[in-house]
């Protein structure tokens, strides 16, 4: 069941991307509806959409390659929040210094960096754990 709820959360990501990015926007921005969007954003969203339905369906065969990415995407996440939020939000945005960021959104990325690397660091330990059983 939750495998499906997964998918389903996948799917719409593919489907409906450009309204996952105005309700992202929303709670993210002061003003949101402001950015203009770079034209791969939402091409990259469907295909992230793609990805996670195909991690969800492959499931734990796949789980270093994606641990080892997390983990190097939570290093400079965690120590800094501040210029990796300023670089993704270039990459999505052609006007991201008109974007006004929600107090929050820098302290939990860094807090999302921190889960990062312990996914990557404790998925590891996990398997090897599993694999002496």
């Amino acid at each position: 069941m939750k495998r499906l709820l997964l998918v389903a959360v996948g799917l719409l990501e593919i489907a409906f991307p450009d309204r996952i990015v105005a309700s992202a926007e929303r709670v993210a921005f002061d003003n949101p509806g402001e950015g203009q969007l770079q034209p791969w954003t939402i091409p990259m969203a469907r295909l992230e959409g793609l990805f996670f339905c195909w991690l969800v369906l492959t499931g734990r065969a796949k789980a270093p390659a994606v641990s080892r990415t997390l983990g190097i995407l939570g290093v400079p996440a965690f120590l800094f929040p501040r210029r990796f939020v300023t670089l993704a939000l270039g990459m999505a945005y052609e006007n991201p210094d008109e974007l006004e960021l929600k107090p929050w959104v820098v302290p939990v990325t860094r807090f999302l960096g921190v889960c990062y690397v312990a996914v990557a660091l404790f998925a590891g330990k996990a398997r090897t754990d599993t694999a002496g059983e």
